[in-house]
């Protein structure tokens, strides 16, 4: 009897445990099938008027080699003729670092004019550069530029804040391989966040503040 009991115990655990791992996996399914259809190559994404390129750190006041990556992403889309104007969101929170502008001087430096790149300066999270670049810069169409293993949230998200958008993903599993690998390990824990933001919450930005014209400006350029 008592070895009975302890089975049926077991069973309940292992039921729970069960329940449990469907029900964390359920965000990550929902960023990656929601975004599927909108996530594309450089060569094939529909055009759109902006690329929004997401932040992704600095090292001594220079892009990282992954924020690089999403900026030649998005300047060959603007070389293609797939977007006309770059809009680079990022963290400047404290003065001492600026992400917008160390990425407008990179696009710029590699040959993208200087007029059709705007900034971002309150891009905090991949949620707050969705909602900031329609209820803050206008924009209603996009084609949202980061790493692939990052790309479903970003467009998942993206269109939870109502825009109409497109992804391309920057490739890094070949030269970065352990990084991406936990970047794929990380998604699966952020996407809860996601989904709660996207779908539930749907949280003003940590920064709102008025509307900016930029990509107004350079789109009628």
């Amino acid at each position: 009897m008592r070895a009975f009991l302890k089975r049926i115990r077991w069973q309940r655990v292992l039921v729970v445990a069960g329940l449990a791992a469907v029900l964390a996996s359920v965000p990550l399914v929902w960023v990656h099938v929601s975004s599927a259809p909108y996530r594309h190559a450089a060569a094939d994404v529909p055009e759109a008027p902006v690329a929004l390129v997401l932040g992704a750190g600095l090292r001594d006041g220079k892009p990282t080699p992954f924020l690089a990556g999403r900026l030649d992403v998005a300047a060959d889309l603007y070389r293609r003729g797939k977007v006309k104007v770059l809009l680079v969101s990022g963290d400047n929170s404290r003065k001492e670092y600026d992400e917008p502008t160390a990425m407008r001087d990179y696009l710029v430096a590699h040959g993208v004019p200087a007029e059709v790149v705007v900034a971002d300066y309150a891009g905090l999270d991949t949620w707050d550069s969705c909602t900031r670049a329609r209820r803050i810069f206008g924009v209603t169409k996009l084609t949202v530029v980061t790493q692939e293993f990052h790309l479903p949230r970003a467009v998942a998200l993206c269109r939870s804040a109502g825009l109409e958008a497109f992804g391309v993903g920057h490739d890094t599993s070949r030269d970065w391989a352990t990084t991406t690998a936990y970047g794929y390990f990380r998604e699966a824990f952020a996407s809860g966040k996601a989904m709660w933001d996207g779908l539930v919450a749907k949280p003003d930005p940590r920064f709102l503040g008025p509307m900016e014209t930029g990509v107004t400006s350079a789109l009628r350029r």
